[in-house]
């Protein structure tokens, strides 16, 4: 189980010390035309999560959208062979993207290029799924990635699922396919997940599962309904990838185990917060990434 005192043993109190360079340089590859509210998202749970500096790869023609929403966040071109991989702790991609051969190209870039922690999430998934990129996933540094599906994207990793049609079907119906499934189930497809992409496996909804290895599988114990909304995943991506990119108060980094376990627990933490103040009915995403930094004021005291 993971519990607020076992994510106090990675997050706490920061030195007086610390600048912004301590505090994570993260790179998230989001956005695309009528996706830029995903961007935004990513970025602000980032920045709400403590990261000290967060660059956005997006196409050019949301820059406007993007850079008047989340002014803290920088822009940059999705063009990857201009990026400079090295400036950053950890990085993500995923969230409202698309599939265009533009996504597909960072996607695979980042797969093969970036060797810090990587949380892929939404259509980097169905990239991966879509164009068999399962070998090169594999490839990379053990305990460097992170996914994040929902039961419909595990199912269409897992070869379950394929279609257009299909896919969006699961987008609706998800949260039937959520009910339906057993605890046992879950935890099979977390693990199966883990074993076919070789990545930490975030299995997300009630009790959202994170296994670390075939063996081993946390269930995170925050979180409540309100929580199932457009863009909360895009908010958890932004914690995850934020909290990889940063230290721990004794110096060392923050893994992307420790990541993927604190995350989802800080990501329903701050949707309990938000549940308190508003209630669960009119709870949005940005809600949850506001909170944010309300949970983790409230986990290292």
């Amino acid at each position: 189980m993971i519990t607020e005192d076992l994510v106090k043993t990675i997050i706490g109190k920061r030195n007086r010390e610390i600048h912004k360079g301590d505090c994570g340089r993260i790179l998230i590859s989001a956005g695309s035309r009528g996706m830029a509210g995903a961007a935004v998202l990513s970025a602000t749970a980032a920045l709400r999560a403590g990261s000290g500096l967060v660059q956005m790869a997006i196409p050019d023609e949301i820059f406007p959208i993007v850079q008047t929403g989340i002014p803290e966040a920088t822009c940059l071109s999705r063009d990857f062979t201009k990026i400079d991989l090295g400036r950053f702790d950890a990085a993500a991609a995923g969230p409202g993207m698309g599939e265009g051969e533009e996504s597909v190209r960072s996607v695979l870039y980042l797969i093969e290029n970036f060797g810090g922690p990587l949380v892929l999430d939404a259509d980097a998934l169905n990239i991966i799924a879509h164009r068999d990129l399962f070998e090169k996933l594999r490839q990379r540094k053990p305990g460097t990635t992170v996914i994040t599906p929902h039961a419909g994207e595990a199912k269409r990793l897992l070869g379950r699922d394929g279609s257009m049609e299909s896919r969006q079907a699961a987008m609706t119906e998800n949260a039937g396919m959520q009910t339906a499934m057993t605890e046992t189930e879950r935890h099979k497809m977390a693990k199966d997940l883990r074993q076919k992409t070789g990545a930490i496996t975030i299995l997300k909804g009630h009790g959202t599962l994170v296994a670390l290895n075939d063996d081993e599988a946390y269930t995170n114990t925050t979180g409540n309904p309100g929580m199932a909304t457009a863009g909360s995943g895009d908010v958890l991506t932004g914690i995850i990838t934020s909290l990889a990119g940063q230290k721990k108060p004794s110096g060392q980094r923050i893994t992307a185990a420790e990541a993927a376990i604190c995350g989802v627990f800080i990501h329903g933490m701050a949707g309990d917060l938000a549940a308190e103040s508003m209630g669960e009915y009119g709870l949005i995403a940005g809600d949850i990434a506001y909170h944010t930094a309300l949970a983790l004021k409230k986990i290292s005291g």
